[in-house]
C-alpha cells in the first residue's frame, strides 16, 4: 500500500490543530535558536513592563506625598533628612536647597540674588532629568525588541524556508507534504517574534508617555521650590 493509498483510508491521521512545542522540537537548529532567543527576549520584556508598573505605581505615591508635606511644612529642610522618604521628589528638592546653602555660605547672606536663585533653578532642572533619565533606562529595551524582534523573527522564517526548499532539492519531489513542515516551523519563528514585539511597542509607547508625565510634575514641584527659595532670598 502506497502512501495515497494509506491517507485515502485514513490509516494515518493528520494534526487537528497546531502544536507550538512540536514545531519548536522538529524545527532546524537555526530556526530553534531563533525562536528561544525571542521568548527569552518576550519574558524579559514582561519582566520590564510588571516591574515598571509596580515601580511606578510606588514612585508616583511617595513622591505625592514628599511634595504635599514639603510644600506646607514650616521648616521643610527638617524632611530632607528623613531617610525613609527616599524619592525623586526629595531629591529635587533636596538639590536646590543644597545649591541655596552654597549661595548663602556660612553667614546666611547672598550678595547676587538672582544669580543664587539661577543657580538653584538650574540645580533643581538637572536633577529633575536625571531623575527622568533613571526611570526610563530600562524601557530602552522595550524599544529595541519592538525594533528588532520582528526582523530577527523574519530571519528565522527566511532560513527554515531555504532550508525546505533545501529538502526538496535532496528528495526530488516537490510534495507539499515535503515543504509544508519546514514552513509551519519557519513561519512559527516570525509569529514569536511579533509575540515579543507588540507587547514591547505598547509598553514603550505607555511606559515614555508616563515618564514625560511624571517629568512635567517633578518639574511643576520645582517651579514651585524655587518660588519658595525666591522669597527666602528677597528676605535675606
Amino acid at each position: 500500500m502506497n502512501l495515497t493509498e494509506i491517507l485515502a483510508s485514513g490509516a494515518v491521521s493528520a494534526p487537528t490543530r497546531l502544536n507550538p512545542l512540536q514545531l519548536f522540537l522538529d524545527a532546524d537548529i537555526v530556526v530553534q535558536a531563533v525562536i528561544l532567543g525571542l521568548v527569552l527576549a518576550s519574558i524579559w520584556v514582561w519582566a520590564i513592563i510588571v516591574s515598571f508598573q509596580l515601580k511606578m505605581g510606588s514612585v508616583r505615591k511617595r513622591s505625592r506625598e514628599f511634595e504635599k508635606l514639603f510644600l506646607s511644612a514650616r521648616e521643610p529642610e527638617r524632611l530632607l533628612d528623613d531617610g525613609r522618604r527616599t524619592n525623586p521628589s526629595l531629591r529635587v528638592a533636596k538639590a536646590g536647597l543644597e545649591e541655596l546653602a552654597r549661595s548663602t555660605g556660612s553667614s546666611g547672606r547672598v550678595i547676587d540674588r538672582n544669580g543664587a536663585a539661577a543657580r538653584v533653578a538650574l540645580a533643581m532642572e538637572g536633577q529633575v532629568a536625571t531623575e527622568a533619565d533613571s526611570l526610563a533606562e530600562r524601557l530602552n529595551f522595550l524599544a529595541t525588541t519592538g525594533a528588532v524582534a520582528p526582523f530577527v523573527g523574519l530571519f528565522g522564517t527566511v532560513w527554515g524556508i531555504m532550508n525546505s526548499f533545501f529538502q526538496i532539492g535532496q528528495q526530488q519531489n516537490s510534495s507539499l507534504a515535503v515543504v509544508a513542515p519546514g514552513i509551519s516551523e519557519a513561519l512559527f519563528a516570525t509569529a514569536i517574534g511579533l509575540f515579543a514585539a507588540i507587547p514591547a511597542v505598547i509598553a514603550y509607547n505607555r511606559f515614555s508617555h508616563r515618564v514625560n508625565a511624571f517629568e512635567a510634575r517633578l518639574q511643576r514641584f520645582a517651579d514651585r521650590v524655587h518660588a519658595q527659595v525666591g522669597r527666602e532670598l528677597e528676605g535675606l
